[in-house]
């Protein structure tokens, strides 16, 4: 009898909106997460071949990049890039603001490309990625590494500096709100 190896889903522990650069901070630990599932299965269809393991796995990849990622991304939109570009004090933070600006523009570009592979392989209708596929999810994954660290070691302290007690517990009611938590 074979041993089997499953790809568990997402767990972890979750922050409160009543600290929103904690539930910031979380995300991203999250979408380390996801793009280590992501790995995983991979390496999983390489070696193991599609079964309902790996057709789980990806349906969790993509229930965090098609409903997370992109609340996620509208939070800094909202709340993170606005005061960091209204201080007009830091040309080189402003300058890193609008690159991370475009990245999210990219990366949902490229989460488009990557989602149908996905999609496919969740859906059964693949057993394996092809080349281009491989190469679509090789893109989205690239994206990530520089935009995530920007933001915790340069974008994240400086907005939590900017941002009073008051306007971060603003900003964790909108980011509830907009998620439908009450």
């Amino acid at each position: 009898m074979a041993t089997r190896v499953s790809l568990p889903g997402m767990h972890s522990p979750g922050a409160g909106f009543d600290e929103p650069f904690a539930m910031l901070d979380a995300c991203h630990d999250r979408v380390r997460r996801s793009l280590d599932l992501l790995a995983r299965l991979r390496a999983y269809l390489r070696d193991r071949g599609c079964d309902e393991s790996a057709r789980q796995a990806a349906r969790d990849v993509l229930r965090y990049f098609d409903i997370a990622a992109p609340l996620h991304h509208e939070d800094e939109e909202l709340h993170v890039f606005p005061p960091l570009l209204a201080t007009h004090a830091d040309v080189d933070l402003a300058n890193l603001v609008r690159q991370l600006q475009r990245d999210h523009v990219q990366m949902a570009e490229r989460w488009g490309e990557a989602r149908a592979a996905l999609q496919d392989m969740a859906e059964g209708q693949i057993q394996a990625f092809t080349p281009g596929q491989e190469a679509a999810l090789d893109r989205f994954v690239e994206c990530y590494a520089e935009h995530l660290r920007h933001e915790d070691e340069s974008i994240y302290p400086a907005a939590r500096a900017l941002l009073d007690m008051q306007a971060q517990q603003t900003m964790g009611q909108e980011m509830a709100r907009r998620r439908g938590v009450r």
